[in-house]
């Protein structure tokens, strides 16, 4: 089995994103003394540097690259190293200008910037694999390496090529899942609009229609090219296993709902030794420590519950949105810590030393442009001294409380044209349903819809439009075996192929939500509507249903529109379990209502006494059980402990409540 943590790292990782080669190498002894100064374990290095380790075509210059890893061996910094293949040279592209990928109106991207590359191009794909393989027989036993790190941020910001290279891929691809043109013809239902084809030569990439085209080929390109990515990346992997074994391979991924939508992370996950993760705050006037706790336990779920790194993230601002607003003080600590929480291994950054030049050199670092009489640097040097007193953390695992279904194919199929509300966003509901949970204090598993759901008391579904009859089954085995299910409206709709399951909606879920759906009343801008329940009155918009209870009960009715008078919110026992069904979108005082009575049903306690914003996770393992709390506000907060303590990064015994100043992260490690 390959090596799943970093070789000869000893300590949670704590660096960032080294580029040496912005700066004269009298810099680099500098850099290693603020690196000991600040208590770096580990950097990355080499991830865009293909031009300057092979300059012209064959030749080679790795000297300055064995000056750099040397250099950080001898001052203890263990080694991420990249393969380059992120950005190929200017000399590739000028030998191979279709390499460069072509956008669905036939558009040619040019060079000059990062990710541009055809995945299915062959000259692309033979000089990766050369320059990987060159990296590997020369570093591979370098006794700084811990472990390799392959492209960066696959899928960003090109996904998918439309060049005639990449048709002919697509066709290839076609019929080693189908077989036959039959067989196409039947998933992507060509008989609608005339569609057919008649031999596999005539099927192209979704290009530029006149009008929308057909779904279910859409969303098969999507699937391409995610494969055709994840090809790219199994051929270097396997490259550096043969040359280098023993070290683990990895390739940062972005997880995060808003920040990386073409990417199959579930199939993803199965391939590196180590899952590692990019995050950056979306720095939109919303709770964005919520949107951090989502993307943790989002990476973690995607590692199966296992360790995982953060190796990516920001000292301050950054400098890619419309508004760029700096970390208040203390906020690069807890946001690290964090994630630390909810499973990561350590808090790595983009990157080391700000730089000069370039399209990110407003991002910050943890060396800023100001040097070390900054706050930033400060704040660096105390968080590598608070990760250094979590060392004992490692390998132990978050405990989770509930789970949410995702599922990236979903999501694609979703968000293709033509569905009934361009209002209803698979993520905006993703992301409310998973606030409403936070807010209960319950910290979350994602899980793919057939995977086994059994360990935990409450699954909920915030938007499945596409799901199998295989998930629908899973689903129903979970409710009967006693679990609590909360689905949201349409989930369930059409199967693999974004074909309508066949009968009544929501088709792959009638059986566990025991109901049909009569039609869809999608709401104008604007609109709200009222419920009446047990619990009072809810306020909705977006989408209501014209819901048919068949043994489901009804909670909520609707008081008002078009569906005034009908089931809005359902409970249905099947089993020894319980279903509920969320026609409408509620906001999350109103899920929060739903899932108070849900979580009942699942026999989960309230988390009476955590105050909002203020987030309790446990890590358990064999050293011990951890209790992080985290102050996301202004008020110094209690939370209760289960037993007595001792705080690990004060040193202090704690017991009963424990004290959280305001912006402060406490972790205490429990007796027995």
């Amino acid at each position: 089995m390959p090596e799943t943590t970093p070789k000869g790292l000893t300590r949670l990782a704590f660096g960032g994103d080294y580029n040496p080669e912005q700066w004269p190498e009298s810099v680099w002894q500098e850099d290693v003394r603020l690196m000991r100064e600040a208590g770096v374990s580990m950097v990355s290095v080499g991830i865009f540097s293909w031009a300057l380790l092979e300059p012209e075509p064959g030749r080679y210059d790795f000297g300055w690259l064995d000056r750099v890893l040397d250099l950080l061996h001898e001052n203890g910094v263990r080694v991420d190293l990249g393969t380059p293949t992120v950005v190929p040279p200017a000399w590739f592209y000028d030998a191979h200008p279709d390499a460069l990928p072509v956008t669905a109106d036939g558009t040619r991207y040019a060079f000059g910037s990062r990710g541009a590359i055809c995945h299915s191009n062959a000259d692309y794909r033979a000089a990766a694999a050369n320059i990987t393989t060159k990296l590997a027989e020369r570093y591979g036993d370098h006794p700084a390496l811990a472990m390799w790190h392959v492209h960066n941020e696959y899928g960003v910001p090109v996904s998918a090529c439309y060049c005639e290279s990449c048709a002919a891929h697509f066709r290839r691809w076609l019929t080693t899942v189908y077989g036959t043109v039959d067989a196409v013809n039947e998933a992507w239902g060509t008989a609608f609009w005339g569609q057919r084809y008649s031999t596999v030569e005539q099927i192209n990439p979704p290009r530029l229609t006149p009008t929308v085209g057909n779904p279910a080929q859409a969303l098969d390109y999507r699937r391409f090219a995610d494969a055709t990515i994840r090809e790219n990346f199994r051929t270097e992997r396997d490259i550096l296993h043969r040359l280098s074994p023993g070290v683990p391979v990895t390739t940062n991924f972005m997880t995060a709902l808003s920040q990386c939508d073409s990417i199959d992370y579930w199939a993803w996950g199965r391939e590196v030794d180590l899952v590692t993760n990019d995050h950056y705050l979306i720095t939109d006037g919303r709770r964005t420590h919520v949107n951090l706790a989502m993307a943790a336990d989002l990476t973690r779920s995607v590692a199966g519950g296992a360790p995982w790194l953060l190796l990516e993230h920001s000292t301050s601002g950054v400098n890619w949105q419309p508004r760029n607003p700096a970390k208040a003080p203390g906020q690069m600590a807890r946001n690290s810590l964090a994630h630390v929480a909810r499973g990561s291994e350590g808090a790595m950054f983009f990157q080391w030393r700000q730089s000069r030049r370039g399209a990110e050199k407003f991002h910050s670092a943890m060396v800023p442009h100001g040097g070390t009489d900054t706050r930033v640097w400060r704040e660096v040097v105390e968080l590598g001294a608070a990760l250094e007193s979590l060392d004992v953390i490692r390998g132990t695992r978050t405990v989770a409380d509930a789970a949410v279904l995702w599922d990236w194919h979903s999501w694609w199929a979703q968000s293709l044209d033509w569905r009934p509300s361009e209002d209803h966003d698979a993520r905006e509901r993703a992301d409310t349903f998973y606030e409403a949970l936070y807010d209960r204090h319950l910290t979350v598993d994602f899980a793919h819809p057939e995977a086994d759901l059994s360990a935990y008391p409450l699954v909920v579904v915030p938007a499945l439009y596409l799901m199998t009859e295989a998930a629908g089954a899973n689903l129903k085995r979970y409710v009967e075996g006693g679990g609590t299910l909360v689905v949201s409206y349409f989930s369930g709709i059409v199967d693999e192929h974004d074909a309508v399951h066949e009968g009544a909606c929501p088709g792959a879920l009638r059986d566990v939500l025991g109901l049909t759906v009569e039609e869809f009343s999608p709401l104008l801008a604007g609109e709200r509507v009222r419920l009446t329940g047990p619990e009072g009155e809810l306020d909705a918009d977006v989408w209501t249903e014209f819901v048919v209870p068949r043994g489901a009960e009804t909670v909520w009715t609707y008081a008002d529109g078009l569906t005034a008078g009908r089931p809005a919110v359902t409970r249905h026992r099947l089993g020894d379990g319980t279903a509920w069904y969320v026609s409408t979108r509620l906001g999350t005082e109103g899920l929060d209502a739903v899932l108070a009575l849900a979580g009942q049903d699942a026999r989960i306690a309230p988390r009476a006494g955590v105050p909002r914003d203020v987030e309790v996770v446990r890590r358990t393992g064999e050293r011990g059980s951890y209790l992080f709390a985290l102050n996301h506000t202004a008020t110094d907060a209690k939370v209760p402990l289960d037993g007595p303590g001792t705080e690990l990064l004060t040193g202090e015994r704690a017991a009963g409540r424990l004290a959280v100043p305001a912006g402060a992260v406490r972790v205490v490690r429990l007796d027995g």
